[in-house]
């Protein structure tokens, strides 16, 4: 098989997924609410079941992180993430404001297209098959190929569960080719509805760019203060178990400690005590370039998730085994200070600010460097600081006396359970919140009229017979163009009928001359005068207008008049204007 004849095998399981995921999303928008969370139970008590399992492919497919971290992970997604969407609404009607008078409808919105990362496989594909049918839609997932095996074997255990508890089948799909092309197929397939994007910042933009609507997440280089009233030991002990849980694959890791000038000894010598290596200059030097590549300044894979005595190694030197972090001191930020950057690895940079103000400036500085709008952190007992740090931080998520991670995700905190942490406008997203079931359905609303709206009434021109009087003697009955005289009477009529008086005049000749002259009215009744209102309300009564050479019509009476069979023509001299009867 040649390299394109892979790819056209891939693109083409992505549509049969897809085709597959459709038809069964169909039928699962029309579950009950007790059917839908019968399936999810399912899905979720088979996952726990299988962290450990699922831990186990995932590590020894990577090479990533430990076992006992990614089952804490997949047990996270499996037992918290599903209890906090397990008393959700998701069907039908969700909320009635009866004093507004609005009723608020769940509307799934159909197929998500799931990206699941290398970083944290099993644990990301748990959760996002749950909060995607939870919402009632079906999911494709698509796996980093260096974690292809770990994910398909997830979504197996998830999609044998619930067919097992009523699901119907292709409502969980995983690509088991996977190639570049099958990854933006399945992102801009016109079936997908929405992207739940977790990988590098080119697969995010990728994402954002696929026409679709997408969550995506941004880089990480979380700050994490450590204020003068802080309790100095719990303090680094949250830093440390944080920037070292699963060898710091999660992109809410502590990336770099910012003491006070006061308790900065303090700080350093809890951090000997509870496992830290301190990297001297030529070594610091020496894991900079192994942890990035020099031509692109992008983290190398190679270091990712490995514990801190093994990435020691490989940067040509040794660390005592039960080494938990490697510290340096930058002494900056930016691409000119390797460390400062996120690191995907249990390596913490070290900071000393004065005061509060200093660290939120510097904390803001390493955000900007490359984790804006995620997260970032503080250690204190002083609550007015506490405030103002995370009121002026850039990071959509502050966490407070608790390890980054733990914190960010909702594990240690009152925060929404999730994989996916949006970084916001900030951080070039869409959403600054943690990912769940309730983005992933839309909300349709139901709205009854509470202030009445006053209506314009358009009154109807009633057209009454009246008695017209005959053309002067001279004029000959043939006449194509009316005189003078007969206009100004079929305007004073036309007033009239419209409630208008016209200003009283002293008669003309041809006025006396009409009065004084016999009227005979002519075999058929003839308008002298006809506007467009006059035909309409003649074709909502099924009627004739009949007309003479001599009656005026207003070019659109004239158009829609003769186009719709309105008008009946009449040689005659009009002796009355009225529209005839035709019953």
């Amino acid at each position: 098989m040649s390299v394109s004849d892979s790819d056209l095998r891939a693109v083409q399981q992505v549509r049969d997924l897809i085709r597959a995921a459709v038809a069964a999303q169909q039928r699962w928008a029309t579950f009950s609410q007790g059917q839908i969370d019968a399936v999810i139970e399912a899905m979720a008590t088979a996952a726990t079941q299988a962290a450990e399992q699922l831990a186990r492919m995932a590590v020894e497919e990577t090479g990533f992180g430990n076992v006992p971290d990614k089952i804490k992970k997949n047990k996270f997604c499996s037992e918290d993430v599903y209890r906090a969407i397990r008393p959700m609404r998701t069907v039908g009607i969700l909320r009635e404001d009866r004093e507004k008078g609005v009723i608020e409808v769940a509307e799934p919105v159909g197929v998500v297209a799931a990206i699941i990362p290398c970083t944290n496989p099993t644990s990301t594909a748990i959760y996002k098959i749950l909060i995607s049918l939870k919402a009632r839609n079906g999911v494709v997932l698509s796996p980093h190929p260096s974690a292809k095996k770990c994910i398909c074997a997830t979504a197996d255990v998830l999609q044998k569960a619930a067919l097992k508890a009523g699901a119907p089948e292709g409502l969980i799909g995983c690509l088991t080719q996977v190639t570049t092309q099958s990854t933006q197929e399945l992102m801009r397939h016109r079936n997908v509805a929405v992207i739940l994007a977790t990988g590098g910042t080119g697969l995010v933009r990728a994402a954002y760019s696929s026409g679709k609507p997408a969550y995506g997440v941004g880089p990480g280089n979380v700050p994490a203060y450590i204020e003068r009233t802080a309790n100095v030991r719990k303090a680094v002990g949250d830093v440390i178990t944080g920037t070292s849980f699963d060898n710091g694959t999660i992109c809410s890791s502590e990336q770099a400690i910012l003491a006070e000038e006061p308790i900065r000894d303090a700080v350093l010598q809890e951090l000997r005590e509870q496992g830290t290596y301190f990297l001297n200059a030529q070594e610091m030097d020496a894991v900079g370039q192994v942890v990035f590549r020099s031509d692109t300044f992008r983290v190398n894979p190679k270091i990712v998730g490995r514990a801190a005595p093994v990435i020691a190694e490989m940067a040509g030197f040794k660390v005592p085994p039960q080494t938990r972090v490697l510290l340096a001191e930058p002494g900056g930020v930016g691409r000119a200070y390797p460390l400062s950057a996120e690191k995907l690895s249990p390596i913490l940079a070290f900071y000393t600010v004065r005061n509060w103000q200093h660290g939120v400036e510097l904390a803001n500085q390493l955000l900007a460097f490359g984790g804006l709008g995620h997260t970032a952190s503080i250690h204190s007992t002083n609550d007015a600081v506490i405030r103002e740090y995370g009121q002026r931080v850039r990071a959509s998520r502050v966490v407070v006396n608790s390890p980054a991670p733990q914190g960010s995700i909702g594990l240690s905190t009152g925060l929404f359970p999730a994989m996916t942490l949006g970084c916001g406008a900030m951080g070039g997203n869409i959403t600054s919140d943690n990912i769940g079931p309730q983005h992933l359905f839309n909300i349709k609303r139901i709205a009854y009229e509470t202030r009445p709206v006053e209506s314009a009434v358009v009154q109807r021109a009633v057209l009454v017979p009246q008695a017209v009087p005959a053309a002067p003697a001279s004029a000959p009955a043939s006449a194509k163009v009316p005189d003078r005289g007969t206009i100004a009477r079929v305007v004073e009529r036309f007033l009239a009928q419209k409630g208008v008086s016209p200003p009283s005049a002293p008669a003309t000749p041809v006025a006396q001359e009409a009065k004084n002259e016999p009227v005979s009215p002519p075999p058929s009744p003839v308008a002298d005068f006809v506007s467009e209102s006059d035909v309409l309300a003649a074709m909502q009564r099924s009627e004739k207008i009949y007309i003479s050479p001599q009656t005026i019509l207003t070019p659109s009476a004239r158009d829609l008049g003769f186009a719709q069979g309105v008008f009946v023509e009449s040689a005659a001299n009009p002796a009355t204007g009225a529209v005839a009867r035709s019953g």
